[in-house]
């Protein structure tokens, strides 16, 4: 097949996936147009189909992970894991609408790290609805700091985000050396998150305290427990080089324990809890991808792309990645650009803040956004001027901080 039209055909199915992941049609999953698409890609020879096979061996353990890790969010849920910490931070916020800002935004960045932007977004951000609603709060800032920092949030560790567990392994970092790279960015985009939020949404932000009649359930101690014990898995199966889907696996496993012994497991709602539709948009993707990149996407992006470690190479990197992920959302944009950077590590890292941070400045950017916006009541739902205001204002300033702090770090620590 004739170059031109492979890159065609590649582009018109990529079009087409991401169109039907954001969409969903009728309720359709998000892999009802990148599953058949991937196939005709192979089969036409687009993509080899060895090549094919190759890329979904690699990104096989990153699906398992994604899935484990969907399911013990959903389990940590289901044991008022997030009903407690929402119901505490509306007590410790005493009423104070900017106080109980302050502690969503620590309370998203820290779901984020450990359990995944999905976490945030899905669980996460219900609890926060109800709360605010509960103390007779204004949601709009509270609201908007689910969604920023389920992406700025998840730059800390290679389990945050997918894109993250994508480049981990392209960037050849240890876990503990990934986060520490990441820790100091990760810190001044969440606090940079919380000053425009609150800049933003000052009018929305009175000093006066609010009513707080919120009651928080009591602590769930064995949930939190296990919670504790698989973060400290993750770290210890990434440094053996273990597939951190195991320590997932076994803290799903701890958190099923006492509802085996009610009866109260149901196994097709495990399974569906893991999105078994999206893990197989990704496996699809992927190859679609794939096929983009090799039939001439790929030599622009390499041209885009700087090479180096120094601090406008990093710059240069972020922001291209940050455009990508913004035309083509960004979980196209890290297929498409972690090969490239694959084996320069802080360039993978700088990506990653491109890739994250940056799809704060549209809906299209993050699939999580966009999720985040179909799941608020229809009074909050923000409108597309007022978000893209906040992305423009916010964006830019926080990826340029967090860049040279991820260049600052890596002349330290290396």
């Amino acid at each position: 097949m004739p170059g031109a039209l492979a890159e065609i055909i590649a582009i018109a199915i990529l079009a087409a996936s991401l169109f039907a992941a954001v969409a969903r049609p009728l309720g359709l999953s998000e892999a009802v147009v990148a599953v058949p698409g991937a196939i005709l890609i192979v089969a036409t020879g687009i993509v080899d189909r060895h090549a094919a096979i190759d890329r979904l061996e690699e990104i096989g353990p990153t699906v398992a992970f994604l899935a484990a890790i969907l399911v013990f969010g959903h389990l940590c849920a289901e044991a008022d894991v997030f009903d407690y910490l929402g119901g505490r931070a509306a007590v410790v916020s005493h009423g104070q609408a900017r106080r109980l800002l302050a502690l969503i935004v620590v309370l998203a960045a820290g779901v984020t790290a450990v359990l995944t932007l999905d976490a945030t977004v899905v669980l996460l951000t219900p609890v926060v609805m109800t709360t605010v609603r509960q103390m007779r709060i204004r949601p709009r800032p509270h609201a908007y700091a689910c969604t920023h920092l389920a992406n700025s949030g998840s730059l800390l560790l290679p389990v945050s985000n997918l894109t993250n567990l994508l480049a981990f392994a392209a960037s050849g970092l240890a876990f503990g050396h990934f986060a520490a790279l990441m820790a100091l960015p990760w810190l001044l985009a969440c606090g940079l998150e919380w000053v425009g939020l609150r800049l933003f949404f000052r009018r929305d932000l009175p000093a006066e305290p609010a009513c707080n009649h919120v009651v928080p359930p009591p602590p769930p101690r064995y949930a939190l427990t296990v919670l504790v014990a698989t973060i400290s898995g993750f770290v210890v199966t990434s440094s053996l080089d273990v597939n951190p889907a195991w320590a997932a696996l076994g803290g799903c496993l701890l958190l099923l324990i006492p509802r085996v012994r009610h009866r109260d497991v149901s196994p097709r709602r495990l399974v569906l809890e893991g999105s078994p539709g999206f893990c197989l948009f990704v496996l699809a993707l992927a190859i679609v991808v794939d096929a983009v990149t090799k039939h001439g996407l790929g030599e622009l992006l390499h041209t885009l792309v700087p090479d180096g470690t120094g601090l406008l190479a990093l710059l240069g990197a972020a922001f291209v990645a940050a455009l990508v992920a913004n035309v083509v959302n960004n979980l196209p944009a890290t297929l498409a650009l972690v090969p490239i950077v694959a084996g320069q590590p802080v360039l993978v890292l700088a990506v990653l803040i491109g890739v994250n941070v940056g799809p704060n400045a549209t809906y299209s950017g993050s699939l999580a956004t966009l999720l985040w916006r179909r799941l608020l009541p229809a009074d909050t739902k923000p409108g597309a001027g007022e978000f893209h205001l906040l992305g423009i204002l916010t964006v830019p300033a926080i990826m340029l901080v967090a860049t040279v702090a991820l260049w600052g770090g890596y002349q330290l620590i290396g």
